[in-house]
């Protein structure tokens, strides 16, 4: 019922514009007729709960049916985060100011909420020179904005902005890691890292390195690319993002990507197992973790993670990360997580 509710929502919101665009570029990839080309990322839609960004994405034109089994889709995601996450704890986690208070433990940085307290904030800004803006709600980097400290520049004017754009959550600038700045020092490059829980014991899935591209957020959605780790913390694959593009090296700092090793690695998956206890009623949960001077440090958690996977062309097999979440999840079999 779960996944006719899904799928008939998936329906009812699809941008057919937009769909039809993708199709497009779809079918030249795939070097198939347009028309053959929508029915499969129908099909694909119904029976693997795939949207078309997840077709394109996952490259489902190159996979056959057993190895688009192995995919987690967008409605699988769903549907995982339905079993086992609690819906009405989720404001812990969507709430900034809330989290931040609750996980203040884990993030490990100064924070304040603009509430009409000007001579707070002039303090606060004076204090860490340099600080990030951003919306007590919200998602995929929106409304985030780095304020610097400058004696020659109106504070009263830049707290009136703020909190006219609502951005009412003001946190110290985390001082990113050396190695991790080598990559792309213009943003925080963070790592999107899974959990799980199970029979009441927490559980590392995998991670995923985010990286900034000529912006100052990392986000997917903003312009940054992705890649996964393997369980030491090194790239092995080439980044992508949203436009389909893969890099080996980093378009801005020429940087080698694959290779890279993540500094301080497990420390950052005893922190996010240790964080992850927290709200056992919120069983699945994407961490986007920093690695700062000092070690990683919890910049958010999400009850609603994001879908990310290696693309198929990128590796040696085209089996994506369901077997892996499988082996704690069993995702047929579990209907509760603790």
């Amino acid at each position: 019922m779960k996944k006719l509710k899904y799928l008939l929502y998936s329906i009812k919101n699809i941008d057919v514009t937009k769909m039809f665009k993708i199709i497009k570029v779809i079918s030249v990839k795939a070097n198939k007729n347009i028309f053959l080309t929508f029915l499969d990322v129908i099909y694909c839609g119904i029976k693997y709960q795939a949207g078309y960004h997840d077709y394109l994405e996952f490259e489902f034109y190159n996979l056959n049916s057993k190895e688009r089994l192995t995919y987690i889709t967008r409605g699988i995601n769903n549907q995982i985060v339905s079993n086992f996450n609690d819906k009405h704890e989720w404001y812990k986690f969507d709430d900034k100011f809330y989290f931040q208070q609750l996980f203040n433990e884990f993030t490990k940085r100064d924070f304040m909420l603009l509430d009409n307290n000007y001579e707070e904030f002039k303090s606060f800004l004076k204090k860490h020179k340099v600080v990030i803006a951003k919306p007590r709600c919200g998602e995929g980097g929106e409304g985030i904005e780095k304020i610097v400290y400058d004696p020659k520049q109106n504070i009263e004017d830049v707290f009136n902005q703020l909190v006219n754009n609502n951005q009412l959550l003001i946190e110290e600038c985390v001082t990113q890691h050396e190695k991790m700045n080598e990559l792309y020092d213009q943003s925080v490059n963070t790592l999107r890292m899974f959990t799980f829980i199970k029979d009441g014991k927490s559980h590392f899935l995998q991670a995923v390195l985010k990286l900034g591209n000529g912006g100052i957020i990392d986000n997917f959605a903003g312009g940054g690319m992705y890649t996964i780790l393997d369980d030491s913390g090194k790239v092995i694959y080439k980044a992508i993002d949203k436009d389909d593009n893969t890099y080996e090296t980093h378009p801005v700092t020429n940087k080698k990507i694959i290779g890279f090793q993540v500094p301080m690695f497990d420390e950052a998956v005893r922190l996010v197992i240790d964080a992850s206890a927290v709200v056992p009623e919120v069983g699945y949960i994407g961490w986007d973790v920093a690695i700062s001077k000092d070690g990683p440090i919890i910049i958010e958690g999400n009850c609603y993670p994001g879908v990310f996977q290696t693309k198929p062309s990128l590796k040696k097999d085209k089996t994506g990360a369901l077997p892996k979440y499988n082996k704690v999840m069993n995702l047929d079999k579990e209907k509760n997580p603790n």
